[in-house]
C-alpha cells in the first residue's frame, strides 16, 4: 500500500515537471534570442511527451485511489494551458511572425483556448476531446519552422480558434479507442522526426512538410469520426421522426 502511494506521488511529480518545463520556456521566450527558440521548441516536445504519458501512468497505477489529495487532472489542465496555449502564443509573438499591428489577434486563440479548457464537457463520455483541443504548441512549432507570411499566420490563428467552438470530436489517445494504438505509434514516430528536425539532425523544408503527415492524419481521423457520428445521429433522428 505504501509503495502504491509513493508511486502515485511520483506520477504527480512527473506531471508537475511540465510546470518546470513551462518556466524554462517562459524565460527563453522572454529573452527572445532566435537561437534560444530552438531550445523552446525542444521543450515544447518534452512537455508534449510528458502530457501524453502521465495520464496513462496515472490510470495504470490508480493514482486517484492511492493519492486522492491531489486532483491530477486539474494539475494537468493548469500546466497544459501554459505549455499548449499561453507560451506557444507568446512564442509566436516574440518570434516576429506577426507585425505590430496584427499582434493583438493572438488574443483570439488565447480566449478561445480558455473557453475550450473551461468547458464542462471538454472531454466526452466516449473519450474524445470536444472542439479543437488547443494544440497551439504544434501550430507554433510549424509556424516557427516554416515562417510563412503574416496572412497565413493570421488565417491559421483564426481558423483553429473557430474550430474550438465547433462541437467536433478529436482523438484523445490517452484513452482507449480503436484508433488510439495506431495514432500513438504514429505520434511517437512523429515526435522523433520533429525532434530530429528541431535539433538540426534533419534539414530542409521537405522534412518539415513531410512531418505534417501526422497532424493532417490526426485532423482527418478526428473529423471522420465526427462526420460519421453526425450522420448516424441524423439518420436516427429521421427514423424516429413521426410521420404525418
Amino acid at each position: 500500500m505504501k509503495r502504491n502511494k509513493i508511486l502515485s506521488w511520483c506520477v504527480h511529480a512527473y506531471t508537475a515537471l511540465g510546470l518546470i518545463i513551462a518556466a524554462l520556456m517562459a524565460i527563453l521566450i522572454v529573452q527572445g534570442e532566435e537561437a534560444q527558440f530552438q531550445i523552446v521548441l525542444v521543450l515544447v516536445l518534452v512537455a508534449l511527451a510528458i502530457d501524453s504519458t502521465d495520464g496513462w501512468l496515472a490510470s495504470r497505477l490508480r493514482v486517484g485511489e492511492h493519492a486522492p489529495a491531489i486532483d491530477g487532472r486539474r494539475l494537468d489542465d493548469i500546466i497544459d494551458f501554459h505549455t499548449y496555449t499561453s507560451l506557444p502564443l507568446l512564442l509566436i509573438w516574440r518570434s516576429g511572425l506577426l507585425s505590430g499591428g496584427s499582434a493583438w489577434l493572438l488574443l483570439i486563440p488565447l480566449l478561445a483556448s480558455a473557453y475550450g479548457f473551461a468547458q464542462t464537457d471538454a472531454k466526452t463520455e466516449d473519450d474524445y476531446f470536444l472542439g479543437f483541443p488547443s494544440y497551439w504548441n504544434v501550430i507554433a512549432l510549424y509556424l516557427i519552422l516554416l515562417r510563412p507570411d503574416t496572412a497565413f499566420v493570421i488565417a491559421a490563428l483564426l481558423i483553429f480558434s473557430a474550430l474550438t467552438f465547433i462541437p467536433a470530436k478529436y482523438l484523445h489517445t490517452s484513452r482507449p479507442g480503436k484508433l488510439s494504438t495506431p495514432t500513438n505509434i504514429l505520434g511517437v514516430l512523429w515526435g522523433i522526426l520533429v525532434l530530429a528536425i528541431v535539433t538540426g539532425q534533419l534539414n530542409g523544408d521537405g522534412w518539415i512538410l513531410g512531418s505534417l503527415i501526422f497532424p493532417v492524419y490526426y485532423l482527418a481521423a478526428s473529423w471522420a469520426v465526427t462526420l460519421t457520428q453526425w450522420k448516424a445521429a441524423r439518420s436516427s433522428d429521421a427514423a424516429g421522426a413521426p410521420t404525418s
